[in-house]
């Protein structure tokens, strides 16, 4: 493997990994609040998607507006599902309430091929966003440095708020002990209503740059990433949202490297990601930054 192609490969990996670090943290923080895998997190990236692309090729809204609005819709969805799935839910089983994600996932899922179809539409590529970077024999697309640098500052965003701020600091009381945080004046609906809103919001995110980064969209398409993605946040530590990053992209990284130098093996790149979390799994079952929580009786 020649140098250039060694960079070329870096950069389609660090590119990859900040998508699926960036979807990733949003399946951590509903975790580390809920103690919840919310499966409908992979199909708000589609919402996202179709409404930023009927935004710019039916309404003709410029492309940041129509990407604002998809992110605020998708905000309101993400809530909107917790109030009426994951809310009343709360004090039942924890079966129950993975039962009622998959059910809300599937629904999504589903509406979306009769209300839109489930042929694939090209997504719009705005020339402002999506340009070719030539540096030498290495070339590249403009979003190789524009996901990484929004994945970055969207955790560090997230990680000041968790850390810095007021709502933040009820987001941690919550998330160690959800009935005395109550009893201390916190107002748990609302943290958890402000964690889908932050979670959800990054979905869209990620939505928005999936489809720019492989502009082919159709109701299904948040099932694969969606996986892969919470293999990132449990690969990292679950519950962790710089182990929700890292995670991201040792798993980016690793698929591109793996066709990269083993090419015979393309297709099991997605079977990848399963046998490296398992390798992780095994020695270190919390994840790699994950923390061993001790259960009170």
């Amino acid at each position: 493997m020649t140098g250039e192609i060694f960079l070329q490969n870096l950069a389609n990996g660090i590119s990859l990994g900040s998508l699926y670090a960036l979807i990733a943290i949003g399946y951590t923080m509903v975790y580390g609040i809920l103690r919840l895998i919310n499966f409908a997190h992979a199909d708000l990236l589609m919402v996202a998607a179709y409404v930023a692309f009927y935004g710019i090729l039916v309404f003709t809204l410029p492309w940041w507006l129509s990407f604002l609005i998809a992110i605020v819709v998708t905000a309101i969805l993400g809530v909107s599902i917790e109030k009426v799935a994951y809310r009343p839910l709360r004090d039942a089983p924890r079966i129950s309430v993975l039962i009622s994600a998959i059910g809300v996932s599937f629904l999504l899922e589903n509406l979306g091929i009769v209300a839109i179809g489930a042929r694939p539409k090209s997504f719009p590529r705005p020339e402002d966003i999506v340009w070719n970077i030539n540096i030498g024999d290495i070339s590249f697309l403009s979003l190789t440095i524009i996901i990484p640098l929004i994945t970055v500052i969207l955790l560090v965003a997230v990680t000041y708020m968790v850390n810095k701020t007021k709502i933040g600091t009820a987001m941690r009381a919550v998330s160690r002990d959800f009935e005395t945080a109550s009893l201390m004046a916190v107002d748990v609906n609302k943290v958890v209503s402000a964690t889908f809103v932050v979670g959800s919001s990054l979905a869209a995110v990620g939505g928005i740059m999936w489809s720019l980064q492989y502009p082919q969209i159709d109701p299904l398409m948040g099932v694969f990433p969606g996986l892969k993605c919470f293999i990132a946040a449990v690969m990292g530590g679950i519950g962790s949202i710089p182990g929700a990053m890292l995670g991201g992209f040792i798993l980016g990284m690793g698929e591109v490297f793996l066709v990269a130098f083993m090419p015979e093996l393309s297709g099991y790149r997605d079977a990848f990601a399963f046998v490296i979390l398992i390798f992780i799994l095994l020695f270190k079952p919390t994840g790699i930054l994950g923390e061993n929580v001790v259960e009170k009786v």
